[in-house]
Formats: C-alpha cells, structure tokens, sequence
C-alpha cells in the first residue's frame, strides 16, 4: 500500500518552552529540544542516520543542526516552507523511513524569531533580494481580516457579532496554554479582554493574533516493525496530506475568501490515508494552525469538524474546548503557545505524541480513537498557501 500509514513510528520526541529567549542563541535551542527527544528515545546522536531541519531564518544549511549537535556527516535536508515547514520536513523524513531508505532518523525545527532583525509577521521571502515583485502583498494580519470580514458576509453575521465568535476561540486557546509550562503565554483571558484590546486588522484585535516566538522541537522516527524495540508506548503515523495552492485566490474574481481550498485537499489526503471518513467522531484531538482566530474558525470547517456556515454555532457549544466533543489545540496552539515559524509543526505533533501517551497532565484528554491530526498553514488565504497535515495514532487505531 502506498503512502506511510503504519510503515513509521515516533519514538521520542521533545520541545524547549516557547518564549523570548533573549538569552539563549538558536544552538541552544536546538540541543535543548533534541536532548530530551534522545533521551524520550533511549538514544545517542550517534545512532541517527540522517536528519531534516526545518527553519524559516534561522540557518541556511543542514549545517546549522549538524554543528550544535555534533552529526558527524550524516545526510542533513534544510526545509523551508514557511509556516508548514515543520511537517514539511516531518513527513519528508516519514518517506526516508518508509521507503527503507534509513532506520533511524531525526526531525528538528527552531528559530529565533524575536532577535533575528527581520519583520516575521510582515512579508518576506528568502528569494525576494533576486527577484522583482510588483504584484501588491498584505502582510499576514491584513489578509487573515480579509478572510473574517468576507466570512461574516457571507454568512450574515454581524462585525462585532463575528468578533464575540472569534474572542471566545482565544479564550479557549488561552485556557489551555495556561495548563501548559512550555507556552509562551500563560494568562487566562476574557471575552471582554480580546474585545478591548487594541485593533491589529480590522475586525483582528491584539488576542485574535499568534505571538512572535523563539523555540525548538524535535522527533525521532524510526520503522515501525524496529519501535517495540525502544520503546511500548511509540507512536504511528497513520496518515499524511500536503497541497500547495498557485495563487487561485488571487487571480480568481470569483473567489469566496469563506474556506481555504488547500486544508481542504491536505485533509482529503491525510483522512484517505487514515481512513477517517467522520473526522469530528473519530478523531480524539486536533492541533492546528491557529495563526489567526478565524484561520480556527475557517479550518473547523475546513477540516470537516462543522458543515460549512456552522462553525459558529460550534464554538458557542464549547464543542472544541478541552472537555469538548473534539478538543482542539489543546497546548494553546500558536495563539498562546507561539509561533517559533520552523518548529510550529513539530510542538503539535509533540503535542499529540504526549496526549496520545497519556502524559499531558492537567489537559490531558480522554483517548477513545486513539487518533490526533496535526495541522500548519504556511501562506495567506488571499494569494496561495501552503497545507499540511500529519495523522497519528497508538497501535489498532
């Protein structure tokens, strides 16, 4: 059978806290991150085969995770896929394993996001100094109110009713990064707090927005038939999707700006995959790319987890709270967590890793599926963007 489902296994994973670390270089964030996946692993550096680095701006070649770590040359492939580059390399590195290529290999993502000199919610790209642009751009947070302004439109809801909507999606995320020590942000807020607080984008206050992050995270991955050897409680990775517009949204004048069609096709990939044909029974959490509160409002439907225009209705029944029907970003997400941009994909999946495990603590859901899908979305709904998308699950699911 094509594709990686039950071929791979994570079998140690870890991830810094996420924070302004103005006293810690990225290195240090790399060894941190990777020192608690090969000890989660019961490993040596040594025993890697090859690895996959994901960063955004924080280190242009494989060279970059090989230093602080010591690989001694082994294959290292530098990922850089905005926002998704995370699982961009998580599943780059699932494909390596599956198709026998190696046993044992590392995933690491990080950057330094808070002292780099570089506007990151702003637009850029590492291509822009050897290439003309004369096409009009928004920065991420303009685009993302376009998408809440037409959404409400579209669906008859009122401004400051849609923002009430979208604050009680920060609140949740803000809940649940309060219950966990490696978030960024660890102050419960109200729906009254997100609606005071100062406009970024209109309808888009200050809560409605993903904070600028440093931070780390990593995974070892190996075969799924050698896992039992390291260790009982491994992980495997049931399924994985990735689409990549071509600027649709922006040369279509019939575009709805009310879905993102890449979440969409990403989904379809990864729920063929798992075979999950009803995400929102199947599924026991879901941690997905919060960037914005309406890119989790959009993505619920996205996802399939509400039918299309129902999503509000969802949110106002706790549906997606943490003793919801189907808890989502459960850490936080990048609303409370952040959003370190080449680690982002890899926090979820180690959110997952450990939720899946049992060991979340004080947010720890009920496991009934024993399935987790983990979501980045690396671009903007008014050009092209970038999905993907990686199911995992305990042995039988």
């Amino acid at each position: 059978m094509p594709g990686v489902r039950d071929k791979v296994a994570i079998i140690g994973m870890g991830c810094t806290k996420f924070d302004e670390h103005w006293d810690k270089d990225v290195k240090d964030l790399i060894v941190e991150a990777c020192y608690e996946a090969f000890e989660d692993a019961g490993i040596e550096p040594k025993d890697i085969q090859a690895a996959w680095w994901s960063t955004v701006v924080s280190g242009f070649l494989g060279r970059s995770l090989a230093y602080p770590l010591k690989l001694d040359y082994i294959p290292i492939t530098r990922i850089e896929n905005r926002c998704a580059s995370g699982h961009d390399a998580f599943i780059n590195a699932c494909y390596a394993v599956a198709c026998g290529a190696f046993d044992l290999v590392l995933v690491c993502g990080a950057e330094k996001c808070k002292d780099v000199g570089i506007a990151i919610p702003a637009v850029i790209d590492p291509a822009e100094p050897y290439s003309s642009r004369v096409d009009t751009r928004f920065p991420p947070p303009a685009a993302f109110a376009q998408l809440a302004i037409r959404y409400f439109h579209h669906y008859g809801i009122p401004i400051e009713e849609g923002r009430k909507i979208l604050a009680k999606i920060a609140v949740k995320n803000h809940y649940n990064g309060s219950l966990n020590p490696k978030a960024q942000f660890q102050r419960r807020i109200t729906v009254e707090d997100v609606l005071k607080a100062p406009i970024v984008a209109y309808p888009l206050g200050l809560y409605d927005c993903c904070g600028i992050t440093d931070g780390a995270a990593a995974a070892i991955i190996t075969r799924a038939d050698l896992a039992k050897n390291y260790r009982d409680d491994y992980v495997l990775v049931k399924g994985a999707g990735m689409s990549v517009g071509m600027y649709q949204g922006e040369i279509q004048d019939d575009w709805s700006l009310t879905y993102i069609e890449e979440n969409v096709r990403a989904s379809r990939m990864a729920y063929k995959e798992a075979g999950i044909e009803n995400p929102r029974k199947q599924l026991d959490l879901a941690i997905v790319h919060d960037c914005f509160t309406i890119t989790e409002l959009v993505i619920y439907e996205d996802f399939g987890f509400s039918p299309r225009g129902k999503a509000p209705e969802d949110v106002e029944a706790g549906t997606f709270e943490l003793k919801g029907e189907l808890p989502v970003n459960t850490d936080g997400g990048l609303k409370c967590f952040g959003h370190p941009i080449g680690a982002s994909g890899l926090r979820m999946i180690y959110e997952a890793y450990k939720q899946l495990q049992g060991k979340a603590g004080q947010r720890q859901v009920e496991i009934r599926n024993q399935l987790a899908l983990t979501h980045t979305l690396g671009g903007t709904p008014v050009d092209s963007n970038t999905a993907a998308i990686a199911i995992v699950g305990l042995r039988g699911a």
